[in-house]
């Protein structure tokens, strides 16, 4: 205990000195960021800082439940032509980047040509995006650009792409090979902000080491996995809360709280990393950080019986319960020979697969690890998207180590030697490894596979390694499991099915999934609009993978949202990875001033 109050005393001695001058809001990551190049990223920690850099040209209400989509930078909705093909924005004009040395002191202005850009660069084979399948296949030209770019070498930024044009200077128009009733979501996402090319290319090879955005605030200190400071942009355009809120009371406070004032409201965002659960959790108790999701394994004492406990309530602070728009899922790579390699439907690697599966406890995990922070998860799917199932039932999360055993002793996973594990049918040896991270709360994950492992005479070891390194592996191929999770990006069920298509392999589908009828049913269900017959493609897909198994879904997490009395206008939204700028600090009400 003693070295973890010192650790909690250390992030609050560290965050505590604050000018009377200045709002200072303080938060903590549980895991360490990336890059902050939008189109290399693709971890929730990275994409919780570009938010606040990077400017799209779409934006969701703040406060509108189901969420909603709003103008950014543009100045109204896109026009989209009646075939549902080609898409005009017009950008607001004025809006300017954070001052930085690629602008050799003049201020810069956000155009079309950023958004073109920004959008061009996904195909650049070079950058490797994991986020080429918000464009793969759509834009009329961006794959013949990406293919010549790969045969050269090189991807020439100046040459035209017949559905990426800029009209003039403050419009842009892409033009899709077919209609995508979601498509409109991706220029809501950071990976489609308005990015300056000189600052890429000055800063190259590693511009995500010096984000420059038109954002409300700009990255002035960077500690890798360590600290991050974020300020105002003085740069930035400023906007005056004019949003409306859904009916609730906590909206409607809110929303009147706001109401009027230019955001944002918040000089200063310190976050630090703080991957272990108890002494995050205890610097939130002591004053020196002001908000953030309760870790599980302290959720019973917060939240006792699913309600704010009394000695947090009595101290000022709020808190706020509610199934997030995620999915947390184990992952097989199929391209490993073991699950997959060359075969990976055949009858006995598909039966390893599911016999994981129903040897993994989750109600242990929801109920012991999770403190019952979770529900568990029927499809990959989460509840609060369109295409969600609520009546959609799968047996790939019960739990029943017998009837793991005897599928695996039917396809010939057998123990030969006696040394209680068991060898593959042609009496190779077995081993599972699996991909962890060292906190604490990974680690009971990883105890509680172990012990269901040998329950069922699988030998599973753990290969473990920071989080940032993990993902890389994830990304090349290089992990056999892992255990992850998806945060949606928008709120449709392709978002989270589309981590099995087939061409994503390499990018989302870490699972380098490709199964024809599930692509095919993908592809159909993206052209259709929202109706109960694009469901039941949607549910097609999942009773594939049900009985495939690619994946095991696992759980949908319940936020155990907090925050000081100090801080304003807080609400987690469904989609964004932080809301800094509806956020407000009383610094009159702070501990310790």
């Amino acid at each position: 205990m003693r070295r973890v109050l010192a650790a909690a005393f250390c992030v609050f001695a560290m965050c505590a000195a604050w000018g009377a001058e200045k709002k200072i809001l303080r938060h903590a990551l549980l895991a360490a960021e990336t890059t902050f190049d939008p189109h290399v990223a693709s971890d929730l920690y990275s994409n919780t800082i570009m938010d606040a850099v990077f400017d799209p040209l779409l934006k969701y209400e703040y406060l509108a439940r189901p969420v909603k989509l709003m103008p950014n930078t543009a100045a109204k909705m896109p026009q989209i032509s009646a075939d549902g093909l080609t898409y005009t924005f017009n950008i607001k004009p004025g809006i300017l980047f954070a001052d930085d040395a690629a602008f050799a002191q003049t201020p810069r202005e956000l155009t079309a040509f950023d958004y073109a850009y920004s959008l061009k660069r996904l195909y650049d084979p070079a950058i490797k995006s994991p986020w080429l399948w918000y464009v793969e296949g759509k834009i009329v030209g961006g794959d013949e650009a990406h293919a010549a770019a790969k045969k050269s070498g090189k991807f020439v930024y100046d040459a035209p792409i017949a559905g990426i044009t800029t009209p003039d200077k403050y419009t842009l128009t892409v033009r899709i090979k077919s209609p995508d009733t979601n498509f409109i979501y991706i220029f809501a996402t950071v990976q489609t902000g308005g990015l300056a090319r000189e600052v890429i290319e000055r800063y190259a090879p590693d511009p995500g080491a010096h984000p420059v955005g038109t954002g409300p605030y700009r990255v002035t200190e960077w500690r890798r996995s360590h600290r991050i400071v974020l300020e105002k942009n003085p740069r930035f355009r400023g906007l005056v809360f004019d949003e409306n809120p859904s009916n609730d009371a906590a909206s409607q406070a809110i929303a009147k709280q706001l109401a009027g004032k230019k955001l944002p409201l918040i000089d200063r965002i310190e976050v630090t990393i703080i991957e272990e659960s108890q002494p995050r959790w205890l610097a939130f108790l002591e004053g020196a950080l002001d908000y953030g999701n309760v870790p599980g394994d302290f959720v019973g004492s917060a939240f006792p019986g699913g309600k704010l406990a009394g000695n947090l309530s009595k101290r000022g602070i709020a808190g706020d319960r509610f199934v997030e728009m995620d999915l947390v899922y184990t992952y097989f790579n199929l391209d490993d020979p073991l699950f997959g390699g060359k075969t990976p439907f055949a009858p006995e690697k598909v039966a390893l697969r599911r016999a994981i599966a129903m040897g993994y406890n989750l109600d242990g995990e929801i109920n012991i690890i999770r403190n019952g922070g979770a529900v568990k998860a029927q499809s990959g799917v989460p509840p609060g998207v369109e295409g969600y199932d609520p009546a959609f039932r799968t047996h790939t999360n019960v739990y029943d180590p017998a009837a793991a055993r005897a599928l695996l002793d039917t396809f010939g996973y057998i123990d030969t030697n006696g040394d209680g594990y068991r060898e593959q049918p042609d009496g190779k040896p077995m081993v599972i490894e699996m991909a962890a991270e060292p906190d604490q709360l990974i680690r009971q994950f990883s105890e509680l596979w172990k012990k269901n492992m040998d329950a069922i005479g699988i030998n599973l070891t753990f290969k473990i390694a920071k989080w940032p390194d993990n993902n890389k592996d994830a990304k090349a191929g290089k992990n056999m499991m892992w255990q992850v999770a998806w945060g949606g990006d928008y709120p449709d069920a392709e978002n989270f099915l589309q981590n099995l298509y087939g061409p994503n392999a390499g990018q989302s589908n870490i699972a380098n999934f490709r199964h024809p009828g599930f692509d095919k049913l993908y592809e159909e269900a993206r052209q259709m609009p929202i109706s109960a017959a694009r469901n039941a493609k949607y549910r097609e897909m999942n009773r594939i993978t049900a009985a495939l198994m690619p994946w095991i879904p696992q759980t949908h997490r319940i936020r155990n949202e907090v925050w000081q009395p100090w801080v304003v206008g807080y609400r987690k939204h469904p989609i964004y990875n932080q809301v800094w700028m509806y956020m407000d600090i009383d610094e009159t009400k702070r501990v310790g001033r």
